[in-house]
């Protein structure tokens, strides 16, 4: 059965985030007779997914605390960085981790767009920066396994820049806890909603990503996370991705380095602010509830 005529028949339907509830009906609604189209934006449950010290420190707004707590969880995440590729990880540098679903749009390689400029940006002495990716293409997916070749045999290079095989439960909690900085970046508007941030956020990691699925009803550019620039989704996408790479070079160079280096006190703001914000509108409770209430 088509999209249309499922829709037809149902009673009511839902997008998971607002975005993708407007969307989907600027898809559908074209059609005679479909259903309406909610949106309840996804959540993660965040008694599972918080690592309670770092709830207590933020509670406590101990700066110090959170700081500790971070260092020793980027450690643990080292560890496996160790354990997979020998490189030896640094608590003190700024690390920036990419990882999730190996898929087209998803641009896992963006960042890798101009691979000087991001060698250039890995090897500046005085704010230097750790970069690590991690996930797994689908075998037939002849695309996803060879950006993540291509991205592993890059790492070879650098001794700052890991590439992580796998995405299970384990890893991914250590990815989310161990990250300073969470990259997502996905061509607009093809993310449904993600949840990968909403975890990374509760953790003491500020997301930096273009503004699609679930960021719109989050994101402050500056305040909570940053942000890219929307760009125009009726262009080529080659050219999005040129105008989205160098919006997240210049965010990166000009603003998340600068201010994880420069200036700790407005960092721990944002870092703060992003986990004070994320709770309790992205915890599971508030989604079950609007579920219960609209859905069923």
């Amino acid at each position: 059965m088509t999209i249309p005529g499922c829709l037809r028949i149902a009673k009511v339907a839902n997008g998971v985030s607002q975005l993708h509830g407007q969307v989907a009906r600027d898809m559908w609604y074209e059609n005679d007779n479909v259903c309406e189209i909610k949106a309840i934006t996804n959540a993660q449950n965040a008694r599972f997914w918080m690592d309670n010290t770092m709830r207590q420190a933020l509670e406590r707004d101990d700066n110090q605390s959170l700081i500790q707590r971070k260092a020793e969880m980027k450690q643990e995440l080292f560890e496996i960085v160790a354990d997979q590729t020998g490189k030896l990880f640094r608590k003190d540098v700024l690390t920036v981790v990419w990882a999730r679903r190996f898929a087209a749009y998803k641009r896992a390689d963006l960042l890798v767009h101009d691979i000087e400029r991001f060698f250039d940006m890995l090897t500046q002495k005085d704010q230097p920066v750790q970069v690590i990716w991690a996930g797994k293409p689908y075998p037939f997916d002849e695309g996803a396994v060879s950006v993540f070749n291509s991205l592993v045999n890059l790492s070879y290079q650098r001794k700052n820049f890991a590439v992580l095989t796998g995405y299970e439960i384990g890893l991914s909690r250590k990815l989310k806890q161990g990250a300073d900085v969470w990259l997502n970046t996905p061509r607009r508007p093809r993310e449904a909603s993600g949840t990968s941030g909403m975890t990374a956020a509760m953790n003491g990691a500020v997301n930096l990503s273009v503004l699609d699925g679930w960021l719109p009803e989050f994101a402050r550019h500056g305040e909570n996370s940053f942000v890219l620039p929307v760009v125009d989704s009726n262009l080529p996408d080659s050219m999005q991705d040129e105008i989205d790479h160098k919006n997240l070079m210049s965010i990166l160079e000009n603003e998340v380095i600068p201010t994880y280096y420069k200036d700790r006190g407005k960092w721990m703001g944002i870092v703060k602010q992003s986990m004070r914000d994320v709770i309790p509108f992205f915890d599971s409770d508030r989604m079950a509830r609007q579920y219960y209430e609209l859905m069923y």
